[in-house]
Protein backbone atom coordinates (compact mmCIF):
# COMPACT_ATOMS: atom_id res chain seq x y z
CA UNK A 1 0.00 0.00 0.00
CA UNK A 2 1.34 3.25 -0.63
CA UNK A 3 2.41 5.35 2.19
CA UNK A 4 0.32 8.57 3.44
CA UNK A 5 2.78 11.63 2.74
CA UNK A 6 3.49 13.45 5.61
CA UNK A 7 2.53 16.99 5.99
CA UNK A 8 5.81 19.52 5.52
CA UNK A 9 7.14 21.60 7.76
CA UNK A 10 5.35 24.68 6.45
CA UNK A 11 2.35 23.32 6.42
CA UNK A 12 2.82 22.22 9.39
CA UNK A 13 3.52 25.78 10.80
CA UNK A 14 0.36 26.88 8.99
CA UNK A 15 -1.92 24.49 10.97
CA UNK A 16 -0.21 25.85 14.07
CA UNK A 17 -0.90 29.27 13.39
CA UNK A 18 -4.34 28.32 12.75
CA UNK A 19 -4.77 26.73 15.88
CA UNK A 20 -3.37 29.46 17.77
CA UNK A 21 -5.26 31.90 16.02
CA UNK A 22 -8.32 30.14 16.73
CA UNK A 23 -7.49 29.67 20.09
CA UNK A 24 -6.62 33.37 21.03
CA UNK A 25 -10.01 34.50 19.49
CA UNK A 26 -11.72 32.03 21.75
CA UNK A 27 -9.83 33.25 24.81
CA UNK A 28 -10.96 37.53 24.14
CA UNK A 29 -14.13 35.86 23.54
CA UNK A 30 -14.60 33.82 27.05
CA UNK A 31 -12.38 36.94 28.61
CA UNK A 32 -15.08 39.07 27.52
CA UNK A 33 -17.67 36.85 28.60
CA UNK A 34 -16.33 36.15 31.67
CA UNK A 35 -16.32 39.82 32.41
CA UNK A 36 -19.63 40.73 31.88
CA UNK A 37 -20.88 37.28 33.76
CA UNK A 38 -18.98 38.87 36.14
CA UNK A 39 -20.24 42.04 36.68
CA UNK A 40 -23.84 40.62 36.38
CA UNK A 41 -23.28 38.39 39.33
CA UNK A 42 -21.60 40.80 41.11
CA UNK A 43 -24.44 43.35 41.04
CA UNK A 44 -26.81 40.52 41.36
CA UNK A 45 -25.08 39.13 45.17
CA UNK A 46 -25.14 42.43 46.20
CA UNK A 47 -28.43 44.19 44.87
CA UNK A 48 -31.10 40.99 44.68
CA UNK A 49 -31.51 40.98 48.36
CA UNK A 50 -32.74 44.96 48.53
CA UNK A 51 -34.74 44.86 44.98
CA UNK A 52 -38.36 44.34 45.19
CA UNK A 53 -41.71 46.26 44.34
CA UNK A 54 -41.52 49.34 46.88
CA UNK A 55 -38.34 49.69 45.92
CA UNK A 56 -38.51 51.10 42.29
CA UNK A 57 -42.10 52.94 43.41
CA UNK A 58 -40.83 54.49 46.82
CA UNK A 59 -39.14 57.88 47.09
CA UNK A 60 -35.35 57.67 48.91
CA UNK A 61 -34.67 58.11 52.37
CA UNK A 62 -32.65 59.09 54.71
CA UNK A 63 -29.82 60.61 51.62
CA UNK A 64 -30.96 57.52 49.94
CA UNK A 65 -29.79 54.51 52.18
CA UNK A 66 -33.20 53.37 52.93
CA UNK A 67 -36.69 53.99 50.87
CA UNK A 68 -36.40 53.66 47.02
CA UNK A 69 -35.42 55.27 43.57
CA UNK A 70 -39.34 56.15 41.78
CA UNK A 71 -38.59 59.92 41.69
CA UNK A 72 -34.94 59.03 39.92
CA UNK A 73 -36.03 56.42 37.64
CA UNK A 74 -38.79 58.79 36.69
CA UNK A 75 -35.39 61.46 35.94
CA UNK A 76 -33.42 59.17 33.96
CA UNK A 77 -36.16 58.10 31.77
CA UNK A 78 -37.05 61.39 31.07
CA UNK A 79 -33.40 62.50 30.30
CA UNK A 80 -32.93 59.59 27.90
CA UNK A 81 -36.56 60.84 26.09
CA UNK A 82 -35.30 64.36 25.54
CA UNK A 83 -32.23 63.45 24.21
CA UNK A 84 -33.24 60.69 22.09
CA UNK A 85 -35.96 62.78 20.55
CA UNK A 86 -33.83 65.87 19.94
CA UNK A 87 -30.69 63.94 18.92
CA UNK A 88 -32.30 61.14 16.86
CA UNK A 89 -34.03 63.60 13.81
CA UNK A 90 -30.92 65.25 14.10
CA UNK A 91 -28.26 62.59 13.39
CA UNK A 92 -30.85 60.88 10.83
CA UNK A 93 -31.13 64.46 8.46
CA UNK A 94 -27.42 64.95 8.98
CA UNK A 95 -26.73 61.42 7.67
CA UNK A 96 -28.61 61.43 4.54
CA UNK A 97 -27.08 64.62 3.47
CA UNK A 98 -23.55 63.19 4.20
CA UNK A 99 -24.31 59.87 2.60
CA UNK A 100 -26.79 60.61 -0.66
CA UNK A 101 -26.39 64.58 -1.59
CA UNK A 102 -22.49 64.90 -0.61
CA UNK A 103 -20.04 63.15 -2.82
CA UNK A 104 -17.60 61.14 -1.06
CA UNK A 105 -14.50 62.04 -0.54
CA UNK A 106 -15.36 65.79 -1.10
CA UNK A 107 -14.17 68.65 0.93
CA UNK A 108 -17.59 69.73 2.65
CA UNK A 109 -18.19 65.57 3.50
CA UNK A 110 -14.39 65.32 5.29
CA UNK A 111 -14.64 68.37 7.11
CA UNK A 112 -18.00 67.16 8.45
CA UNK A 113 -16.97 63.96 9.35
CA UNK A 114 -13.63 65.23 10.81
CA UNK A 115 -15.30 67.37 13.31
CA UNK A 116 -17.98 64.54 14.03
CA UNK A 117 -15.02 61.95 15.10
CA UNK A 118 -13.33 64.83 17.10
CA UNK A 119 -16.46 65.47 18.44
CA UNK A 120 -16.78 61.82 19.47
CA UNK A 121 -13.53 62.02 21.37
CA UNK A 122 -14.75 64.62 23.76
CA UNK A 123 -14.64 63.74 27.26
CA UNK A 124 -18.12 63.80 28.83
CA UNK A 125 -17.14 66.34 31.54
CA UNK A 126 -16.45 69.07 28.97
CA UNK A 127 -20.04 68.09 27.58
CA UNK A 128 -21.06 69.06 30.79
CA UNK A 129 -19.08 72.41 31.58
CA UNK A 130 -20.63 73.36 27.50
CA UNK A 131 -24.85 72.55 28.95
CA UNK A 132 -23.96 74.19 31.86
CA UNK A 133 -22.85 77.69 30.35
CA UNK A 134 -25.07 77.62 27.42
CA UNK A 135 -28.27 75.33 28.01
CA UNK A 136 -28.16 75.88 32.16
CA UNK A 137 -26.63 79.61 32.00
CA UNK A 138 -27.20 81.24 28.59
CA UNK A 139 -30.45 80.00 27.76
CA UNK A 140 -31.60 80.17 31.16
CA UNK A 141 -32.59 76.50 31.56
CA UNK A 142 -30.85 76.24 35.14
CA UNK A 143 -30.53 72.47 36.46
CA UNK A 144 -33.26 70.87 34.81
CA UNK A 145 -34.12 67.51 33.25
CA UNK A 146 -33.87 69.94 29.73
CA UNK A 147 -30.91 70.89 30.14
CA UNK A 148 -29.20 67.24 30.92
CA UNK A 149 -31.37 65.87 27.98
CA UNK A 150 -30.04 68.77 25.41
CA UNK A 151 -26.90 68.05 27.14
CA UNK A 152 -26.72 64.36 26.50
CA UNK A 153 -28.16 65.43 22.74
CA UNK A 154 -24.57 67.22 21.49
CA UNK A 155 -23.02 63.67 23.10
CA UNK A 156 -24.75 61.16 21.65
CA UNK A 157 -25.12 63.04 18.24
CA UNK A 158 -21.97 62.27 16.41
CA UNK A 159 -22.14 58.64 17.14
CA UNK A 160 -26.08 58.39 15.82
CA UNK A 161 -24.82 60.10 12.98
CA UNK A 162 -22.14 57.92 11.85
CA UNK A 163 -23.83 55.18 12.29
CA UNK A 164 -26.60 55.65 10.52
CA UNK A 165 -24.16 57.31 7.63
CA UNK A 166 -22.72 53.68 7.48
CA UNK A 167 -25.93 52.19 7.26
CA UNK A 168 -27.47 54.18 4.19
CA UNK A 169 -24.11 53.94 2.57
CA UNK A 170 -24.49 50.27 3.00
CA UNK A 171 -27.42 49.97 0.74
CA UNK A 172 -26.91 48.65 -2.58
CA UNK A 173 -26.18 51.67 -5.04
CA UNK A 174 -28.69 49.40 -7.23
CA UNK A 175 -31.30 50.03 -5.04
CA UNK A 176 -30.86 53.97 -5.54
CA UNK A 177 -31.02 53.51 -9.51
CA UNK A 178 -33.97 50.92 -9.52
CA UNK A 179 -35.94 53.59 -7.44
CA UNK A 180 -35.30 56.46 -10.20
CA UNK A 181 -36.13 54.08 -12.93
CA UNK A 182 -39.62 53.62 -11.16
CA UNK A 183 -40.00 57.61 -10.98
CA UNK A 184 -39.77 57.70 -7.16
CA UNK A 185 -38.64 61.48 -5.95
CA UNK A 186 -35.31 61.41 -3.81
CA UNK A 187 -37.18 61.75 -0.39
CA UNK A 188 -39.93 59.03 -1.31
CA UNK A 189 -36.90 56.62 -2.24
CA UNK A 190 -35.32 57.44 1.36
CA UNK A 191 -38.83 57.09 3.12
CA UNK A 192 -39.61 53.76 1.41
CA UNK A 193 -36.56 52.24 0.65
CA UNK A 194 -33.40 53.41 1.86
CA UNK A 195 -34.10 54.71 5.89
CA UNK A 196 -35.97 50.91 6.29
CA UNK A 197 -33.05 49.47 4.26
CA UNK A 198 -30.63 50.75 6.99
CA UNK A 199 -32.80 50.62 9.67
CA UNK A 200 -30.07 47.95 11.70
CA UNK A 201 -27.87 50.75 11.87
CA UNK A 202 -30.09 53.38 12.32
CA UNK A 203 -31.06 51.34 15.64
CA UNK A 204 -27.72 50.43 16.64
CA UNK A 205 -26.67 54.06 16.80
CA UNK A 206 -29.88 54.12 19.22
CA UNK A 207 -28.98 51.79 21.37
CA UNK A 208 -25.50 53.04 21.72
CA UNK A 209 -26.71 56.52 22.42
CA UNK A 210 -29.44 55.54 25.16
CA UNK A 211 -27.12 53.49 26.35
CA UNK A 212 -24.10 56.21 26.76
CA UNK A 213 -26.94 58.21 28.02
CA UNK A 214 -28.48 56.62 30.74
CA UNK A 215 -24.76 55.91 31.62
CA UNK A 216 -23.48 59.35 31.92
CA UNK A 217 -22.59 60.67 35.10
CA UNK A 218 -20.25 63.86 34.40
CA UNK A 219 -22.04 65.72 32.01
CA UNK A 220 -25.83 65.46 34.28
CA UNK A 221 -23.56 66.93 37.23
CA UNK A 222 -23.36 70.26 35.82
CA UNK A 223 -26.94 70.28 33.87
CA UNK A 224 -29.67 68.20 35.72
CA UNK A 225 -28.87 68.32 39.07
CA UNK A 226 -28.68 66.22 42.16
CA UNK A 227 -32.27 66.50 43.37
CA UNK A 228 -34.03 63.40 44.50
CA UNK A 229 -37.61 64.35 44.32
CA UNK A 230 -40.31 63.58 42.16
CA UNK A 231 -39.66 66.08 38.77
CA UNK A 232 -43.26 67.65 37.63
CA UNK A 233 -41.62 69.13 34.33
CA UNK A 234 -39.24 68.93 32.32
CA UNK A 235 -37.63 72.45 34.00
CA UNK A 236 -37.66 70.47 37.21
CA UNK A 237 -33.79 69.24 38.21
CA UNK A 238 -33.98 65.61 38.57
CA UNK A 239 -31.35 62.94 39.25
CA UNK A 240 -30.37 60.32 37.18
CA UNK A 241 -29.56 56.55 38.39
CA UNK A 242 -25.97 56.97 37.39
CA UNK A 243 -25.38 59.87 39.76
CA UNK A 244 -27.50 58.50 42.30
CA UNK A 245 -25.28 55.27 42.40
CA UNK A 246 -22.04 57.66 42.71
CA UNK A 247 -23.50 59.91 45.29
CA UNK A 248 -24.27 57.05 47.16
CA UNK A 249 -20.92 55.00 46.79
CA UNK A 250 -18.69 57.83 47.01
CA UNK A 251 -20.90 60.32 49.52
CA UNK A 252 -23.25 58.05 52.18
CA UNK A 253 -22.31 56.08 54.38
CA UNK A 254 -24.37 52.73 54.20
CA UNK A 255 -25.20 53.64 50.78
CA UNK A 256 -23.65 50.69 48.81
CA UNK A 257 -26.59 47.89 48.78
CA UNK A 258 -28.96 50.59 47.43
CA UNK A 259 -26.12 51.39 45.35
CA UNK A 260 -26.50 48.15 44.13
CA UNK A 261 -29.59 48.00 43.81
CA UNK A 262 -29.81 50.81 41.41
CA UNK A 263 -27.20 49.30 39.33
CA UNK A 264 -29.26 46.26 38.87
CA UNK A 265 -32.44 48.38 38.12
CA UNK A 266 -30.17 50.50 35.09
CA UNK A 267 -29.05 47.49 33.65
CA UNK A 268 -32.63 46.33 33.55
CA UNK A 269 -33.94 49.48 32.02
CA UNK A 270 -31.32 48.80 29.43
CA UNK A 271 -32.01 45.88 28.69
CA UNK A 272 -35.64 46.62 28.48
CA UNK A 273 -35.04 49.36 26.52
CA UNK A 274 -32.70 48.17 23.89
CA UNK A 275 -35.56 44.87 23.35
CA UNK A 276 -38.35 47.21 22.86
CA UNK A 277 -36.48 49.06 20.15
CA UNK A 278 -34.92 45.79 18.31
CA UNK A 279 -38.43 44.92 18.26
CA UNK A 280 -40.27 47.74 17.08
CA UNK A 281 -37.75 47.69 14.46
CA UNK A 282 -37.92 44.59 13.34
CA UNK A 283 -41.78 44.97 13.24
CA UNK A 284 -41.97 48.14 11.57
CA UNK A 285 -39.46 49.41 9.35
CA UNK A 286 -38.54 45.51 7.96
CA UNK A 287 -41.66 44.74 7.24
CA UNK A 288 -42.23 48.12 5.29
CA UNK A 289 -39.81 47.52 2.99
CA UNK A 290 -40.41 43.69 2.21
CA UNK A 291 -44.24 44.62 1.43
CA UNK A 292 -43.20 47.65 -0.84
Amino acid sequence: MPSVAQASPFQSSLALRDRAFAGAIWLAAAVVAGAFLWLVVDILAHGATKLDWSFVTSDPRSSGRSGGIAPIIVSTVLIVVVAVVVAAPMGLATAVLLSEFTRQGGVFGHTVGLSLDVLAGVPSIVFGLFGNAFFSVWLGLGFSILSGGLTLACMILPLLIRTAESGLRTVPNDWRLGASALGLSRATALRVILIPAAAPALVAGIVLGVGRAMAETAALVFTSGYVDRMPSSLFDSGRSISIHIYDLTMNVAGGDANAYASALVLITLLILINGVAIALTDRVLYRKITLT
